[in-house]
């Protein structure tokens, strides 16, 4: 059960992200006409989809997309290690908490790029085939400014920009994790593991 919990925080994220995106697929229409205000104008439903990395980044191959999927595979696996090591060696709870949210988020957005090119048919047009070319569905949009940068502004004036990206249940679980980990990082990190304290104890004893 001690290392369950860990990896359930993980299941859950993973379940409810992937019941909101095919909520906004079934249910939304894609782009600015099925945009839906939730909270005025600054935070609004809007159905789009993400071919790449985190913001839409994408790597420049026509095996980029295969190289950053099998990238997320990896990565996916290292993370799950790591929750079992942490909890293993006893370590803070919410550090092992923070990294089930990171869990669950990486394989939420990775379920996206493995199956959705096949099963929701949103690959890219003219990939080589449409496994591990599933694009990620995003919704949550945060809308805090949009518009045209100054051109005096140097390289990037003239362009439009967005300030906030649009996101998903998986990407808000990583910057979760990741936010808390950094704002405690003297209790998580510089803390030695429960199990060590114990075997300080019965040394001194």
């Amino acid at each position: 059960m001690k290392y369950a919990k860990y990896y359930l925080v993980a299941l859950l994220v993973i379940a409810v992200d992937q019941a909101v995106k095919m909520l906004v697929h079934n249910n939304m229409q894609m782009g600015m006409s099925g945009q839906i205000p939730v909270f005025g104008d600054w935070f609004k439903l809007h159905y789009t989809l993400n071919p790449g990395m985190a913001f839409g980044v994408e790597l420049g191959s026509a095996y980029g997309k295969i190289i950053l999927t099998v990238f997320r595979m990896v990565a996916m696996v290292a993370i799950g290690y790591l929750v079992y090591y942490l909890i293993k060696n006893q370590y803070h709870k919410g550090l092992i908490f923070c990294v089930g949210l990171i869990l669950g988020g990486a394989i939420g957005n990775l379920i996206d790029s493995v199956f959705y090119g096949v099963l929701l048919d949103n690959a890219p047009y003219g990939v080589s085939t449409p496994w591990l070319h599933g694009q990620v569905i995003d919704m949550f949009y945060i809308d805090i400014w949009e518009g045209i940068l100054p051109n005096w502004i140097p390289l990037i004036g003239g362009t439009a920009m967005s300030l906030w990206p649009i996101f998903n249940v998986a990407d808000a679980a990583i910057f979760v994790g990741v936010l808390i980990i950094i704002f405690n990082q003297n209790r998580f990190l510089n803390q030695p593991p429960v199990k060590e304290k114990h075997e300080i104890n019965i040394v001194e004893a």
